[in-house]
């Protein structure tokens, strides 16, 4: 027999179905969490009808106490080996037993799926399906988020299907569908009929969670909180495009037990930030059980908080970067103006009073008005019926004449 552990995602499937295209019968899948893993894993090795049975480990990481009994394992001559791509499993690589790359040598991300699939074509324990492999990038290019970059929108509608249908269902539809048709890989028109459905629902979540999303401060990330427990990728990469100014977001499944780190920016690493709770992934991508500390941090630490508003989406006069200032308002009422400085740069007025500070650009400025005061662009409509009321001329005259009259006016509205 071969027992593979493999993780719970798209990736973990397209493990176990490669091992079961490799090894037919004979292989055995445990799709486990890093909450299980653990006391999975022992519990298989201290079995000594285990013995002579080959072990594989993709795509989940064990802890430093189960490491050195699979060391112990391959040390008497039993059969362990270990793939994964995250950068924080990494010291696996001291072993012989451990495989461990993020990339490929020409640069390419790698994922388990793929990895698995090298190791036994060059192992010689199966045979290369062009089929197959065509299901592996895509697996790949969804798992590093390469698809968003490539806009490969397939590579997501797989990840969507394997969330739609249960795991016994898209496992035996995948396996019979690579193993009848060696050829080519594709989604079939029904499915794709269901993946259209499914697309509108994860924009209505999107929606609905952009306005429960906080924020915080941990150390010096500036964070946003929401609590989801369906389209975490999908969640997390949209919240991080409307909030750009937020370090990370972490999505919250308290049922569960769980938490998920997303991130856009390149200078954040929230595989590292995971660590603190004792998970790990990807740079831009990352996981962990929620912890007590956690639970603290990020649920009764926040609880008071107002969340986030997104900024107004079709402004026709109050828009950003404007020559004649960009106003915002946040929870407090309070009124703030990002207006250009000549050559300068730019100015914040928060409150009626300036910023000290200049600002090289009006993102910078805009950065810092929402990490230190939580604000939102204003609609058109509230902003301009607030300024036909403070300069006392109809609506009408301040659409027709918008440049010039805040041109004019700027001091008398700085609050308004």
């Amino acid at each position: 027999m071969v027992k593979l552990f493999t993780d719970m995602d798209l990736d973990g499937l397209g493990c176990g179905l490669i091992a079961k295209i490799a090894f037919g019968d004979k292989a055995n899948v445990f799709y486990c969490s890093y909450r299980n893993l653990n006391q999975r894993v022992e519990t298989y090795i201290k079995n000594p009808a285990n013995n002579q049975e080959e072990v594989y480990i993709t795509d989940l990481a064990v802890n430093e106490d189960v490491e050195k009994k699979l060391q112990e394992r391959f040390k008497h001559g039993k059969h362990i080996q270990m793939i994964d791509h995250h950068v924080t499993a990494m010291h696996f690589n001291e072993y012989k037993w451990g495989w461990v790359k993020p990339e490929y040598e020409n640069g390419k991300k790698t994922c388990a799926t793929s990895l698995f699939y090298d190791y036994l074509i060059e192992q010689g324990k199966m045979e290369r399906n062009h089929a197959l492999e065509e299901f592996i990038d895509l697996v790949r290019q969804y798992d590093t988020w390469e698809w968003d970059e490539n806009n490969n929108v397939t590579a997501k509608r797989l990840n969507d299907l394997f969330y739609i249908m249960n795991r016994e269902q898209i496992e035996e539809e995948m396996l019979k569908r690579l193993m009848e048709n060696t050829d080519s890989f594709r989604l079939t028109d029904t499915e794709n009929m269901i993946l259209d459905i499914e697309e509108q629902k994860i924009n209505r979540y999107i929606h609905s969670k952009s306005r429960q999303t906080v924020q915080t401060f941990v150390d010096h990330y500036c964070i946003g909180i929401v609590h989801g427990e369906q389209y975490l990728s999908e969640l997390g990469n949209a919240l991080n495009n409307i909030y750009p100014h937020l370090d990370m977001i972490v999505l919250l499944n308290v049922s569960g037990k769980k938490m998920g780190f997303r991130t856009i920016h390149d200078e954040v690493n929230v595989a590292e930030f995971a660590q603190r709770y004792g998970g790990g992934g990807h740079p831009k991508a990352s996981g962990s059980e929620l912890t007590r500390e956690a639970f603290k941090t990020f649920v009764v630490d926040v609880f008071e908080l107002n969340p986030l508003k997104p900024d107004a989406d079709r402004n026709e006069y109050n828009v950003k970067e404007s020559a004649f200032g960009t106003s915002y308002q946040n929870h407090k009422n309070e009124i703030s103006y990002i207006i250009p400085a000549s050559d300068r740069g730019y100015d914040l007025f928060h409150n009626g009073e300036k910023v000290e500070q200049i600002f090289p650009s009006f993102n910078e400025a805009e950065h810092f008005l929402k990490r230190n005061n939580l604000s939102w662009l204003r609609q058109d409509q509230e902003y301009l019926q607030k300024l036909s009321a403070t300069l006392k001329i109809s609506l009408d005259e301040l659409k027709e004449n918008y440049d010039e009259i805040i041109s004019n006016h700027m001091v008398d509205i700085m609050n308004v």
